[in-house]
């Protein structure tokens, strides 16, 4: 029996099976390591989810560079997660390891700033077309820093965010819409107070639910990515945002874009390339090229309000900014790579090579006769378990099959080929080459092929 997927599920298990047979024989360096680390790692992982790539085991990297990897056993790997986003720009982008190397000379952290700190805020300036910079180590850091400040701003308590959203490890926004009512997300580990008090959530592309949420008047922000991208890609109506900012700007909220991940529709983000003039943008992961920092801009106006805010409250921790924030390694790694690896040249070649992919995909799809679909936005695409492209999260969400996901994730591993765990999401980075997709499509046509046996 099929699924609506076309696989049936006998299938599944039975390649799964074979699948990670073949991942246990090949690897007896990555497995005494997971036993090792499994004596004082939690979870045998320095981070608990690393457990769940749906790998026997956690499969160790001996190094990474451009567009591939080799693990310990001396696989060689085309990757297509990229630390999933963080290396975006390829992994160890020369200019970046150059300048992080020169700056470790002269020091890594003095809670001051130095002459980078000024061409990094010229930089975002000149590429984003926001006037005003602060900066965090984290897109999540980022995002709870400017919770906090429209919160302060505007004197109101509440964030609206969309069904199946992703902004790191905010509290605020793990509400999910549960047949249509908010609901705290189960998953949350020692979560002490109720999440839906202060945050609202709506489906992405519905205009009608975000203009009820925003009659009350008390939503502080809207915090969004510009095209969602965790819960599956979801892209944005046309028209949609040219609606939805006029309907945030007439209820005197602020609108903040996490464009950590659609940082890969163009070198100014989706919001540039779209005109959508935000009131606060967010970027993280890729913005040093793999070096841990993040930065939030926003527009002369509000940093007027910020001014005033922080003037206005009594003496003490605002509550924002942590002691590595712009430490010298990355604000030499921001200024590296905005000035030599985000460029123009550099997003025609990973979009061109992600157009050719997402072609080589529906023609594999279609050759199977498969009704699953492909959904492209710049850099990154992902083909998804439905026909047509989900218009909002919960589509999304009921697209996805995570034993199809698994099985097919791990086929790929096996014949040196990495894809985003959680869902089937694929980056293209400068050093990807014609090479890499072309692997991709084979491996994959050679997954469903053994799947429809």
């Amino acid at each position: 029996m099929q699924t609506q997927t076309g696989i049936a599920p006998t299938a599944i298990e039975r390649l799964m099976t074979e699948e990670r047979q073949r991942y246990i024989a090949a690897r007896p360096r990555s497995q005494a390591l997971a036993q090792r680390t499994d004596a004082h790692l939690l979870y045998g992982v320095p981070l608990h989810w690393m457990a769940d790539w749906g790998t026997p085991f956690p499969l160790f990297v001996a190094e990474a560079q451009g567009a591939g990897f080799v693990d310990v056993d001396g696989h060689h790997y085309a990757d297509f997660c990229l630390g999933d986003t963080g290396a975006m720009f390829g992994h160890g982008p020369a200019a970046v390891a150059e300048a992080v190397a020169a700056q470790a000379r002269r020091g890594f952290t003095t809670m001051l700033p130095g002459e980078d700190a000024a061409r990094v805020g010229e930089l975002l300036a000149e590429r984003f077309g926001l006037p005003y910079w602060q900066f965090a180590m984290t897109a999540s850091d980022a995002n709870r820093f400017v919770i906090r400040w429209a919160r302060a701003v505007t004197g109101r308590s509440k964030v609206l965010v969309f069904n199946g959203c992703y902004h790191g490890t905010v509290d605020d926004v793990f509400v999910d819409l549960v047949d249509g009512q908010p609901r705290q997300r189960d998953s949350l580990l020692g979560q002490v107070y109720d999440l839906t008090q202060h945050t609202v959530v709506v489906e992405f592309n519905d205009l009608a639910a975000l203009e009820a949420a925003l009659a009350g008047g008390d939503i502080a922000c809207v915090l969004a990515e510009p095209a969602m991208t965790n819960i599956g890609m979801v892209l944005p109506e046309p028209g949609y945002w040219e609606h939805a900012r006029a309907l945030i700007k007439a209820a005197g909220t602020l609108l903040v874009c996490d464009e950590t991940h659609t940082i890969s529709s163009g070198p100014g983000g989706y919001s540039r390339l779209h005109g959508l003039a935000p009131d606060c943008f967010v970027l993280g992961k890729p913005l040093g090229g793999g070096v841990p920092c993040a930065a939030y801009g926003f527009t002369a106006k509000l940093a007027q309000r910020m001014r005033a805010a922080k003037s206005a409250a009594p003496p003490g921790h605002s509550g924002i900014g942590t002691t590595l924030t712009a430490n010298a390694l990355a604000m030499a790694a921001m200024r590296a790579n905005l000035e030599s690896v985000m460029t123009e040249a550099a997003y025609r070649h990973m979009h061109a090579l992600a157009h050719q992919l997402a072609s080589g995909l529906r023609n594999l799809l279609a050759k199977h006769g498969l009704p699953w679909c492909v959904t492209e936005l710049g850099a990154r695409l992902e083909f998804q378990f439905c026909a047509t492209p989900p218009r909002t999260g919960s589509e999304a969400d009921a697209a996805m099959q995570p034993a199809l996901e698994h099985v097919l994730h791990l086929y790929l591993l096996n014949r040196g080929v990495l894809i985003t765990p959680f869902h089937n999401m694929m980056l293209l980075s400068p050093a990807s080459r014609l090479e890499d997709v072309a692997q991709l499509l084979q491996h994959l046509d050679a997954a469903i092929s053994a799947l429809r046996r």
